[in-house]
Order: C-alpha cells, then sequence, then structure tokens
C-alpha cells in the first residue's frame, strides 16, 4: 500500500484544511474535522490526494455523498494541473503514435495516482464553483462509442461558456492534461 510519512501527511493536511476554509463556497455546510478525520482513516486516500497537490491539481472537497458517507475532492487548480500535461487520452493512443510520442498517458496517469479522470457531469459541476480551464484544456472520460473510433473528448471554458470538444485520442498539446475526482 502506498502510504505517506507522518510529516507529509501533516504537511497535506494542513494544505487541505487551508484551501477549505478559503474555498467555502465550494463545499458550503461541511465541516473540516469530519473530513479531516476521514482522511486520517484512508492513508491510502492521502496518498493519492498528495499525487493531486504534487502534480498541480490543487484538490479541494466540492462534495459529500450521504448515502456512502464519502467526500468527493475534484482538481480545483485554475489551469488544467502543470504536471499532467502534454499528455495523450490512453495507452492504445499512446502505443499507436509513431513519432514524437508524448510521455504518458491521462488515464494511466490517472489509475497509477489512484484516481479517475473527471467525467464531462462532474467537469459542468466543477465549472459552477468558478472559472477553470481557462486558457488551458483537460481530458474527460470519454464514452466508449468515441473512443472506439480513435477520437477523445476534452472541456475547458472560454467566452464565460463550458465547450466539450473531440481530437484524436493520440493528440496530445502543452496546455491540456487531466483533472480527476477521489472518494474517500
Amino acid at each position: 500500500m502506498k502510504e505517506l510519512s507522518l510529516e507529509q501527511r501533516e504537511d497535506l493536511l494542513k494544505v487541505l484544511q487551508a484551501r477549505f476554509e478559503k474555498n467555502m463556497n465550494r463545499h458550503s455546510g461541511l465541516e473540516w474535522a469530519n473530513v479531516e478525520a476521514k482522511l486520517e482513516a484512508n492513508p491510502e486516500k492521502m496518498w493519492s490526494l498528495n499525487e493531486m497537490e504534487s502534480t498541480g491539481g490543487e484538490p479541494d472537497v466540492v462534495g459529500h455523498d450521504k448515502r456512502t458517507d464519502e467526500y468527493i475532492f475534484y482538481d480545483c487548480s485554475p489551469e488544467s494541473p502543470n504536471g499532467r500535461r502534454s499528455i495523450c487520452y490512453d495507452l492504445e493512443a499512446l502505443e499507436s503514435r509513431k513519432k514524437h510520442k508524448p510521455e504518458n498517458n491521462a488515464i494511466d496517469m490517472a489509475a497509477d495516482m489512484g484516481i479517475e479522470l473527471l467525467t464531462e457531469e462532474q467537469y459542468r459541476e466543477l465549472q459552477t464553483l468558478g472559472n477553470f480551464d481557462t486558457k488551458t484544456s483537460s481530458w474527460v472520460q470519454t464514452p466508449l462509442n468515441i473512443r472506439k473510433l480513435g477520437g477523445a473528448i476534452f472541456c475547458d471554458r472560454r467566452y464565460d461558456t463550458v465547450f466539450v470538444y473531440h481530437n484524436g485520442a493520440d493528440s496530445y498539446y502543452a496546455a491540456r492534461g487531466f483533472r480527476g475526482s477521489l472518494r474517500v
């Protein structure tokens, strides 16, 4: 199991608490003490949150699922996380490139981090909490029928509107990364 040291956990909790308190509009009605207790009981989730943080995602609580009693974290960095850009959509796309292959792909990076790419619905939900990806874009989970035809979808915010676009899954750009979600 991937775990952080005590010092790393304490440092991460301080960062997450400060972000939580600074952005109450993202999670009104929720108490930090309850989130912290849940995090401390799930060290593997803390490791994933640290991965989100270390790659520039600025994870924050965006909701609480009362049915499962899980807190929901999304990457809330203003732009697509800097440490997760210039990547294609998935391994199949990466392997299909003959020249100028990117170093990684969104699906495998997310899996390695223990998180999931946002869905289009989650991405739109995130955009109700602020203005994200006004200069960058983010891969989102792509429906199988689109992926089977070689495509993948990504989203951004321009002109105060959330746009959903398509591209070849093997494409990659310096300003395109991915945003993740984690349930704790």
